[in-house]
């Protein structure tokens, strides 16, 4: 592969990686859209419900047609679907909650395309054996998208005297724009060995796999952790601590994925000499560090266990993916498709937060990410030093 179409196959992909961070918009939409359409706090986590519900639908079925079609074109899918949901609110989208939730489905479909092709087509950009590196490096990049979801609201109404709608035009010019890039961009997938195409059956019968059935759980729990923390941090800052949502409640969902962002950065970095599996015990420990830091009642201590937690968050989901395809390489496409699918969490979990939010308080409701990452923590000591895990 020459080194024009190695940059320009990368440059398309990090872009692609920026455009799948805007689906992690429908945490921070929860805080903005129960004012705006005056809802309780289980109907606002209908939202990450709508949008994370894709991914549970899609992923399989999109992991088999991109076995046949391609992760290209698969790619090219999932930023067209994207666009026309944020057109929605361009055209009133916002006046009905009914047409806001359905901005929020499309968002979450073209979403998981990206993610279904987006992780292992980072495989074939990689140098051998930096893997795990670059797709903490691309997530990296996708966190920057993440950060735009809080911090563009914040920005609009301080700077230019708008309301939260101005991420709508913003996020259709970047997707525009990446499918324009994409389509002149060259990229050459790499072909393992393989003895039969995908099918729906071939990628279930990963799951008799206890390993597999293992890391995919992991997945599930993880998103569905950091969809809770995303949306449940500005009804937290505003419950405990009477910060307003619309200004520095959503900023406090910011300063989370600015964590993630760091941490992902750093997390590139630390991965040229640390090995994935010890890393993963790392940053889950962190993770729960920093959600304890909530229930302290200390504000402080409260910021600081939000800032613990996104660095600790960082970089689960690049680990989790890298080592299950780094250990099966030829079945990529249907472990995509599985573990994508394991997204799924992030509609299922914050429902639950919601509820329980409900029923107890705000912050009895953080219980549900911290059971979820108790169970990461779990899986990552398991495999620990784990060269050959039974598959």
């Amino acid at each position: 592969m020459d080194k024009k179409t190695t940059f320009t196959g990368s440059a398309a992909v990090f872009l692609v990686f920026l455009c799948m961070g805007f689906g992690d918009a429908v945490g921070p939409f929860v805080g903005l859209a129960r004012d705006t359409f005056d809802l309780s706090n289980t109907m606002a986590q209908l939202i990450p419900f709508t949008g994370f519900i894709m991914f549970g639908l899609l992923s399989v079925p999109v992991g088999v047609l991109q076995d046949k079609t391609g992760k290209k074109f698969i790619l090219m899918l999932g930023l067209i679907v994207a666009l026309v949901g944020l057109v929605i609110p361009l055209f009133g989208g916002l006046n009905r909650y009914s047409l806001f939730l359905l901005t929020v489905l499309l968002l979450g479909a073209g979403a998981t395309i990206l993610q279904v092709a987006g992780n292992p087509v980072m495989r074939d950009v990689s140098p051998e054996g930096k893997y795990a590196r670059n797709l903490s490096l691309g997530q990296f990049v996708k966190a920057i998208g993440s950060l735009s979801g809080p911090l563009l609201p914040v920005a609009a109404a301080r700077w230019w005297g708008m309301g939260w709608e101005v991420v709508f035009p913003v996020y259709s010019a970047a997707l525009l724009l990446t499918i324009i890039i994409l389509s002149w961009a060259r990229i050459r997938e790499k072909k393992g060995r393989k003895e039969h195409h995908a099918s729906l059956m071939s990628c279930l019968s990963l799951l008799r796999s206890p390993f597999v059935r293992m890391m995919v759980a992991g997945i599930f729990l993880y998103v569905g952790a950091e969809v809770c923390m995303s949306s449940g941090i500005p009804l937290f800052l505003d419950a405990r601590f009477g910060i307003d949502i619309r200004s520095l409640g959503v900023a406090g969902t910011g300063l989370f994925f600015l964590c993630i962002m760091t941490g992902r950065f750093l997390g590139s970095v630390v991965l040229n000499w640390m090995p994935a599996g010890r890393f993963l015990v790392l940053t889950s420990s962190l993770s729960i560090l920093g959600i304890l830091g909530l229930f302290s009642g200390n504000q402080a201590i409260s910021v600081l266990g939000i800032i613990i937690c996104g660095l600790g968050f960082a970089n689960v989901f690049p680990l989790i993916f890298s080592i299950t395809v780094d250990r099966m390489p030829e079945r990529s496409n249907e472990l995509s498709g599985l573990m994508v699918t394991a997204i799924v969490g992030g509609a299922l979990l914050p429902p639950l937060m919601g509820v329980i939010s409900d029923m107890t308080s705000v912050v009895a409701g953080f219980l549900v990410p911290l059971a979820a990452i108790l169970y990461v923590l779990l899986t990552a000591l398991r495999n620990q030093g784990v060269r050959n895990p039974a598959v």
